[in-house]
């Protein structure tokens, strides 16, 4: 790891665009739950089953913590995409493959922080819904749609790679 190229890749316009919609997201969750706050009751739900029903129950004040990790969570990743030479790889980076590598791997940092930043803002928006009455839980959706939007750039990710790697025999397992 200490050998690898310390290449910083270029951002195309699809990196930017994510990139803007994910600072504008942050804010904007911090903005719906502050904004609706004082309105809360006093008990709100703070758990949800796999089914997406409300199934722990606390003070208001939990659902601070919501745009607290995705702060957090978001600060962090984008922090550790400047450094893709560290990250782990499925292949061996080499010089001649760095630009790629890291080029994708931000990439796909970049997607998942987007959409880890999207799913905590739809837990406070459907929050805010249920104790409004105007939602019941999360809905059943919610599981499989939070999993598929981990899950599927990953995949996509890995698969790309491996194509590119069955194409040059140079790559070594790593």
């Amino acid at each position: 790891m200490t050998n690898r190229p310390r290449i910083k890749p270029n951002l195309t316009t699809t990196d930017k665009i994510i990139e803007i919609i994910s600072w504008i997201a942050v804010p904007c969750i911090w903005i719906l739950t502050l904004k609706n706050y004082p309105d809360l009751p006093e008990s709100i739900p703070i758990h949800y089953n796999s089914a997406g029903e409300a199934n722990g129950f606390g003070g208001k004040e939990h659902i601070l913590a919501l745009p607290i990790i995705a702060t957090i969570l978001f600060i962090g990743l984008a922090t550790l995409n400047k450094y893709p030479h560290i990250f782990n790889y499925p292949v061996l980076i080499t010089q001649k493959n760095a630009l790629q590598q890291y080029t994708y791997a931000t990439r796909l940092l970049r997607i998942l922080n987007l959409v880890i930043v999207i799913i905590f803002g739809l837990i406070v928006y459907k929050t805010i819904q249920n104790v409004n009455g105007n939602a019941n839980g999360l809905g059943i959706w919610f599981l499989p749609t939070t999993l598929a939007l981990i899950f599927v750039p990953i995949i996509y990710y890995l698969l790309k790679i491996r194509k590119i790697k069955n194409k040059d025999t140079s790559y070594n397992n790593v």
